[in-house]
């Protein structure tokens, strides 16, 4: 690590505790997202972490999000957990499966519940606390029925508030023109850092580069890959040491 990370994780610890919080069982990899997020400022860094640690503490107090919590969202079986790719899991949205929430607590509950499994089937035995993860967003054969701008906003702004670098790259595939001024709306909640992160597939050349980035081996059959879609809910979780 440079000096000068080693010295910008010093002056934030510094900085939570002068917040009041604390950075106890919080290594190094996991300050340096938030210091990321952040420009390598300690103190906005601080301040981002602080509030994340509140947030968690009254979101989730248990520490996670239960499938009983939110089993109207699973119900559609319309999240898919892949095997990992260069350690990143690969999460597949299909957005033909998913309607506008009704209740948008347990929706929120259910990006939280989704955000948290996806990063820790990455976990080999413990959290190192820069795990990121690779998002794949399939419109194909979506209607207006399916567009929820709020919903996809909620989730991009838990990524960017609560869970600071943990995106490695979101792929959008198959997006109809209707679509396009959707997500031109949704843009504008996207840090630039986060807008920098999307890609949108949209002819053949850029889909054989996505399907060599994922790798065969990772994606699903229909995407042009070997594997098979693994609905988030099958996936069993290796329990992680303390």
């Amino acid at each position: 690590m440079e000096e000068s990370q080693e010295t910008a994780l010093t002056q934030m610890r510094t900085s939570v505790q002068k917040l009041g919080s604390s950075t106890e069982k919080c290594g190094d990899p996991t300050l340096m997202r938030f210091l990321i997020a952040r420009s390598m400022d300690p103190e906005k860094a601080a301040k981002m972490f602080v509030q994340w640690r509140k947030w968690r503490a009254s979101f989730v107090p248990n520490g996670f999000i239960s499938d009983s919590e939110v089993e109207d969202q699973l119900e559609d079986r319309k999240i898919f957990l892949q095997d990992l790719c260069n350690g990143c899991p690969v999460m597949i949205v299909k957005a033909s499966k998913h309607y506008p929430a009704k209740d948008q607590l347990q929706f929120k509950k259910f990006v939280v519940h989704l955000l948290d499994k996806v990063i820790a089937s990455s976990y080999r035995g413990r959290e190192i606390g820069n795990e990121k993860l690779i998002g794949i967003l399939d419109l194909q054969q979506i209607s207006y029925k399916n567009v929820d701008a709020r919903g996809l906003i909620t989730g991009f702004q838990f990524l960017q508030a609560y869970y600071p670098e943990r995106l490695g790259k979101l792929f959008i595939l198959n997006m109809p023109g209707f679509f396009v001024s959707v997500w031109r709306m949704v843009s504008r909640f996207l840090e630039k850092a986060t807008a920098e992160k999307v890609v949108i597939v949209s002819n053949e050349n850029e889909k054989r580069e996505f399907i060599r980035e994922i790798g065969e081996e990772v994606l699903p059959e229909e995407y042009g890959g070997r594997a098979k879609l693994v609905a988030i809910q099958d996936v069993e979780l290796t329990p992680v040491e303390d």
